[in-house]
């Protein structure tokens, strides 16, 4: 029988974005894959990859004592009934409640996957004092079990797992999923109007307010007494989930106001870069590793972004990209300016941008990575 490994992330749309060419390389190498998750629409996309779905009764908003407890129960269950070798937890949640309901199933090796630190540690998340010193007092408890390694994206998370008491050699940087380096293809750019573009969820923590009064200060000639001709795109829908969410109503009123587009929800990300000329990401922090950046360096646009860990690591200064300090206004709306008014520099960081995808960000080699990392876990 082929080793199972089971995944727990928050829902199925997370998984199918952001893990899928993990799981399949797990698969390639012999394992059978089974996901838990909370399944919206993606049941059968989860099956047609060969992997076998298992629904989770369990909210991603909720942070409730009662809906915690009620989720651990059903996913100790559900390991005692698959009996995986390996159980992946991906995100914060996941990992408290996954770790908590693997306790002393010993034979059960875990990774558990840090995707950022989220809202909880970023100023104005809206997360308690309190909630973050309990977070905090978990991990650094549950991220020490016997056979189990902590994953992280970026060199900032490692050191705040370490400052755990997590050991060194149970620490591991993996970034994220990677990108599909041959579903991304760099992309000619596109003619007419410079265009910036945003893809992600318009959340506050993303920056999505600043990044508008940005664009409107670089419209109106503020940033340097020039009037530019510069469009903005964002790309992405609104989460009701979350309580950091920007509404529609106020997405409506930025594209009346200010001539944005709003494009909602992008099934295929291709298609906005293929009509844009840079990507921006004015994330304000809590990134693991932006995966929409990646597919934008990987599409070969060059990219502007906020000077915090995970971004800093794709949009390096003076060779694919711009760093401009968290919620400075002002500096985001002159580096916007200053690759919309160089094709030439937007050109030379598209090419390295590429570059750096294939070097080190490819899904084929993080999937390399992730089943080594799995190997070494079971034979332990």
């Amino acid at each position: 029988m082929a080793p199972r490994i089971l995944y727990v992330v928050t829902e199925d749309w997370y998984f199918l974005s952001h893990r899928l060419p993990m799981a399949r390389a797990a698969k390639k190498a012999g394992y059978e894959v089974h996901v838990a998750a909370r399944y919206l629409d993606g049941a059968a996309a989860v099956e047609a990859e060969g992997f076998v779905p298992h629904r989770l009764d369990w909210s991603r908003g909720s942070i409730s004592a009662r809906d915690s407890l009620a989720a651990i129960l059903q996913l100790r269950r559900l390991m005692r009934e698959v009996k995986p070798r390996l159980v992946h937890n991906v995100a914060l949640k996941p990992v408290l409640l996954g770790t908590l309901a693997g306790y002393g199933l010993q034979d059960m090796a875990i990774v558990n996957t840090l995707t950022g630190m989220g809202a909880l540690f970023v100023d104005g998340g809206g997360a308690s004092g309190l909630t973050r010193k309990l977070v905090v007092m978990a991990l650094s408890r549950l991220l020490r079990r016997v056979r189990s390694v902590t994953v992280v994206q970026n060199p900032e998370d490692r050191a705040f797992v370490a400052g755990l008491g997590v050991p060194e050699a149970a620490i591991m940087i993996i970034a994220g999923s990677g990108v599909d380096i041959e579903k991304y293809q760099p992309l000619p750019e596109p003619e007419g109007t410079v265009t910036a573009a945003f893809v992600g969820r318009m959340l506050q923590i993303k920056g999505v307010q600043t990044l508008v009064e940005a664009f409107r200060r670089a419209t109106d000639g503020r940033a340097d007494g020039k009037e530019p001709e510069l469009h903005l795109v964002l790309a992405g829908d609104c989460d009701p989930e979350n309580p950091g969410s920007l509404a529609p109503e106020q997405l409506r009123e930025f594209a009346s106001a200010y001539g944005i587009t709003w494009l909602g929800r992008v099934e295929d990300v291709r298609e906005v870069w293929k009509k844009a000329h840079f990507a921006v990401q004015p994330s304000r922090g809590g990134e693991g590793l932006p995966k929409s950046l990646l597919e934008a360096a990987a599409s070969g646009r060059p990219m502007v972004a906020t000077d915090v860990p995970g971004c800093r690591e794709i949009a390096v200064p003076g060779k694919t990209g711009l760093l401009v300090p968290v919620d400075d206004v002002g500096a985001l709306a002159i580096a916007m300016l200053e690759l919309a008014r160089d094709s030439s520099l937007r050109q030379h960081y598209g090419a390295e941008a590429r570059r750096l995808t294939e070097e080190k960000f490819s899904s084929r080699v993080i999937g390399q990575e992730a089943v080594a990392l799995y190997e070494r876990l079971i034979a332990s």
